[in-house]
Order: C-alpha cells, then structure tokens, then sequence
C-alpha cells in the first residue's frame, strides 16, 4: 500500500508541476487582463494627472502671449499718442489703443480658436466711418510684433492681413455672451484715465464655459514686477520699457492656482505661484478701490473701512490691476461699492481679476456675498458691487459691507 502511494506520488506530482508551469503563463495573461498590475496602476494614475494638469495649456499659453503682444500696442500707443490727453473720444489714444489691442487679441483667438465666441468692448463702426482713425490703428497693429517670430507666427498666427480684415477681425466681439459655450471675454484697455496719465491700466482676457470662468489673464504694465512691493499711492509711476522693469502678467487656470510673470516683448517668461497675503487682523488691511467716485461709493468705503478698525487711507487704482494686487499680497481687500441701483458691471471689467483672486486663495463676491455670475450675458446683472478679501476675513467684511449700505441680512 505504501509503496503503490509512493509510486503514485513520484508520477503525479512532476505531472502536476508540469501542468502548473504550462497553465501559468496564460493565467498571469488572464489576470492582467482583467485585474491590472500596480504598475499599470500607477501609469493611468500618472497619465490622468498629467491630463489634468494640461487642461486648458492650450488657452492659457495663447492668452498669455496674446495678451502680452497687446500690451506692447498699448505701451506704443502712450508714447507715441497719449501723453497730454486726459480724455476719451473717437480720435483719442485710448480709443486707437482699445481698438488695436481688441484686434491683436480676438485675431490669436481666432486663429486658435475659430469657434469659441468673443464678448468685446469694442465695435469697428468708428473706424469703419473715419479713415484717418482706422489708417493709425492699421500702421500700429502691423508694427506691433513679438520679437520672437516663431512664437509670433506658430501660436499668434502672424499679422493681421489687411485693414478690412483688421475691421471684420474687431467685430468678432460681438457675442451677447450666456451659459452655454466657450466665450472669451476681452477688455483691451481697462482704466481709461489710468492709462493716460500713465499710471494703472489692464488688458484683459477671460476664457468661460457654460458661465465659468476657466482661464484668466491680466496684463499690467505699470505695476512693479516684484510681488512683495507694498501696495501704495502712486504705485508704478516710475515704471519703463526697461527688461525687468516693464511691467506683470498675472495668469489663472481654474484648479491650478494663480501665477505671476514677468513681461517681455518675446517668449513668455517662467511663471511662479502668487498667494493672498495671510490676515490674522482685519485692522491691519490695505485696502484699495477705484480713482473715479462714479465707479465706487469712496464715502461708503471709508465707512466701512472704519467699522472694520482699519486706519490706513485706501489705495486708488485704476482697472484690474486691483485685482493681481491683493492676489499676490501687496494689498488685502477690494471694495467696488455700487454707485446706481440701476448699475450693471461689465463681465470684462471683472472675469480674470475674479479668477485670479480665488486661485490666489481669496474670495470675490457681490456686496450680498452671492458669486460672481457672469452666465447672463454681457452684464453681471444679477450682482451689485463687488468685495474680494482673504476667505478668513471675507464674511466679517460682508457682514460689514451690509450694514453700511442697508443690505438684508
């Protein structure tokens, strides 16, 4: 019986062992197949993430450049025009500077993006009835080039080929805007008297879909480009074409947070992460607001500003570059009080530096701490007034904001 056992035993076990090693290979095979390895694992995990990571590369780095190739427009159009001028009509720098730079930037949308509509402030109908105007604004957008020509050509698309084209091209923002779609939001000079004094001024771009905000860029030539220079009056009066000291691209992609770069008049710089300022006391806070009292309520500010114990006198700024500002910590609040019950702010006027600031880590909301809702056209007509502040602070400064202008509670 033992020795049947054994003999049993010496044939059936190389047998099994044969069969193990025969079946094994196409086991392994199954189990990839159905159950993927670690590695395999970790491939998709990494492959997601770089997706992730890319979304909207694409519009970020054609809205950067862009917007930096409008601004040497608009940096030209001062030196060449503006000084001395101190007020907006057909034939003014600003309005020859707002068209050029409208047409530089829907003309690099188009040509990457041929399908996403484009809400602008700008129409050709004044260049189209006044050929001296429209003959300025052509010779600047032919001149106004990167000088790295393979950017300027592979991302931009190159000039612009004719005047015609130049009236058809600044046309093209003409969207009434909505919740539905990819839609661009330009405004080429943002701070009318800001630029011609040559203090503050913005060009602005922002990408939404279905209503959100995606993309935002911020061009602010006359800010300093060190982010740690303290908010204060007369911030960038003395700021040149000089490398280094010509001005910051502030930049955000929604779920990335907010950057800030140095210009150039070529390649983009490399950016680097921008943060809002940590504020453990609210009286310690910079704030600043709008130079025109038909933009703001500056008597119903400094009143808040008082209830809140904050004694530093408001910084006043022109445009946007409000925004970057507190974004990057050189100041702490923005308050644009309404002025007109019947007021509606542009979505120009507010969809980057809204972006910008809640990826810096702060909040932007109406004077009734609702969200900025730019899904209902060219107007944010469901909101009134904004207020953009640290979060840790936000709803105090809210809470505030409603007191002293009667809002309910």
């Amino acid at each position: 019986m033992r020795k049947s056992l054994k003999t049993t035993l010496l044939i059936t076990v190389p047998l099994l062992v044969l069969a193990i090693s025969l079946l094994l290979p196409r086991v392994r095979l199954l189990t990839a197949h159905f159950l993927p390895s670690s590695s395999s694992i970790a491939l998709r995990h990494s492959s997601t993430s770089a997706l992730s990571n890319m979304a909207f590369e694409k519009e970020l780095q054609v809205a950067l450049l862009a917007v930096q190739r409008a601004t040497l427009l608009t940096k030209s159009v001062f030196h060449s025009h503006a000084k001395g001028t101190l007020s907006k009509n057909d034939a003014s720098p600003v309005t020859i500077g707002d068209f050029g730079a409208q047409a530089l930037i829907i003309s690099a949308l188009q040509h990457n993006f041929p399908n996403d509509e484009i809400v602008a402030e700008e129409e050709a109908k004044d260049l189209r009835e006044n050929s001296q105007l429209r003959e300025t604004v052509w010779e600047l957008v032919q001149a106004a080039k990167l000088s790295d020509a393979q950017v300027e050509k592979d991302v931009l698309g190159g000039a612009i080929s004719s005047a015609d084209s130049m009236l058809d091209i600044i046309d093209k923002g003409d969207s009434k805007g909505g919740s539905s779609g990819r839609i661009w939001a330009i405004d080429p000079i943002d701070g009318t008297k800001g630029f011609l004094r040559g203090g503050q001024y913005a060009v602005c771009l922002a990408l939404m879909v279905d209503g959100d905000v995606k993309v935002g860029v911020l061009g602010c030539p006359n800010l300093p480009v060190s982010d740690s220079e303290p908010l204060k009056e007369g911030i960038g009066a003395d700021a040149s074409d000089e490398e280094g000291r010509f001005g910051v691209l502030f930049s955000a992609v929604q779920g990335q947070g907010a950057e800030s770069r140095p210009f150039t008049a070529g390649a983009l710089k490399e950016g680097k992460s921008i943060q809002m300022k940590p504020l453990s006391n609210i009286a310690d806070a910079t704030f600043c607001e709008s130079v025109e009292a038909g933009h703001s309520s500056q008597g119903d500010a400094a009143n808040i500003a008082s209830k809140l114990g904050i004694t530093k006198p408001s910084v006043r700024m022109d445009s946007q570059a409000k925004y970057g500002s507190i974004a990057r910590g050189a100041g702490d609040l923005y308050l644009r009080l309404p002025v007109r019950k019947d007021y509606q702010e542009k979505i120009w006027d507010h969809a980057a530096g809204d972006l910008i600031v809640r990826e810096a880590g702060g909040m932007v909301t109406d004077v009734d701490g609702q969200k900025l809702d730019f899904s209902h056209g060219r107007t944010l007509k469901e909101n009134k007034g904004v207020i953009a502040a640290p979060k840790s602070v936000h709803g105090k400064v809210i809470e505030v904001v409603k007191e002293v202008l009667g809002r309910p509670t």
